[in-house]
């Protein structure tokens, strides 16, 4: 089997962000969420893995590489335009051939991996595809699945008025061969685009076996800022903690904490779950609980809980706490003294600012 990563969105919906980086590449926990799903498709037994790419490809290319770093071997496809992810497996043909495949959306995390997937798939010979599911409160705002009485995938309907039932489509998915015929015959939607669901819908309706993967843990698409938190603290909490760097005598680190190489706890109180990166330095502050702090970072004087802040950011002398952000890269957030007293600050586009 192989693996097909979707990595090529620009990532509108994590602006500011994602003007300078790919939204594959934000850490969750201090790890890229693009990282994870390597190693998930990784640690399901598949080696050869290609990676859809668009306009960030050079950064991508340069972060993963070839995949040797992960124990697995990378091939890159280039896709000239989002035209769907229907056609980002029809370009994918020469690379992965007549083999069998998992396709993965490289900003989803998932609890648990895919191996019992891929165990599922590989054991029914039989099976043409098979649709990871979950169950969801709103499944109007999702495509959702519709389920035959013998257990097989009926139908596919993008966000229905009225959902036949509650079970949406994760964005992991199993294929054989018969997936590109599909490709082939489908039209692009109102979009313009391949969706994968009609393509998916064209097995379904040409006799071609659909079945589900019913998954029971959580999932999150990391598309928005709010989920991105939410990815993070759930993550964190699965994170076995560890103390790699100093933490002197004044500081108080409770046993959920993750302190990476390099780091210097000073003076600090650190409440756990939360991660701090490498060669970051946390002096006279406070790190609550649901907080991953990226490498080469300095917090000082300051209190920050649930939030990210990305690599060579500096955080000082920050009068209240800061909660519930993500703070980019090489960003600096302070306080001027000089007076007269003003609100003085330097903001991209589609940024969110609230003042207590």
């Amino acid at each position: 089997m192989k693996g097909l990563i979707l990595s090529g969105g620009k990532g509108t919906r994590l602006y500011p962000l994602t003007y300078t980086r790919a939204k594959q590449l934000i850490p969750v926990a201090n790890k890229p969420v693009l990282f994870r799903v390597i190693e998930a498709i990784r640690d399901a037994g598949i080696t050869e893995i290609g990676i859809i790419i668009g306009d960030t490809g050079p950064e991508i290319r340069e972060t993963v590489g070839d995949g040797a770093q992960f124990g697995v071997e990378i091939t890159y496809i280039p896709q000239d335009a989002p035209l769907g992810l229907a056609h980002a497996v029809k370009i994918a043909h020469d690379f992965i051939g007549n083999d069998r495949f998992v396709m993965f959306l490289g900003d989803n995390v998932i609890q648990g991996g895919i191996s019992p997937l891929i165990a599922d798939f590989a054991h029914h010979d039989e099976w043409n595809s098979q649709i990871v599911l979950t169950a969801v409160e709103f499944p109007e705002q999702y495509g959702v699945a519709q389920l035959s009485d013998d257990g097989r995938i009926e139908r596919l309907i993008e966000k229905p008025k009225q959902p036949p039932s509650n079970l949406a489509l994760v964005g992991i998915y199993m294929f054989d061969h018969h997936i590109f015929q599909a490709t082939d015959e489908i039209k692009p939607s109102f979009r313009g685009e391949l969706e994968i669901t009609d393509a998916i819908q064209w097995l379904i309706e040409n006799g071609y076996s659909v079945y589900p993967h019913i998954h029971t843990g959580w999932w999150i698409d990391t598309g928005r800022p709010g989920d991105m938190l939410t990815a993070n603290s759930l993550v964190l909490e699965e994170l076995k903690p560890e103390i790699r760097g100093t933490v002197d005598a004044a500081s108080e680190v409770d046993t959920r904490v993750t302190i990476q190489a390099g780091a210097e706890i000073v003076n600090s109180v650190i409440r756990g779950p939360a991660i701090i990166g490498q060669n970051t330095r946390i002096v006279n502050s406070y790190v609550g609980p649901f907080t991953s702090i990226y490498h080469d970072v300095v917090i000082e004087n300051s209190e920050i809980e649930r939030s990210i802040v990305l690599e060579h950011s500096t955080v000082c002398d920050i009068p209240t706490r800061i909660q519930d952000s993500l703070i980019g890269r090489h960003a600096s957030v302070g306080i001027n003294t000089l007076r007269p007293k003003a609100i003085k600050m330097h903001l991209g586009d589609h940024s969110r600012l609230e003042l207590l």
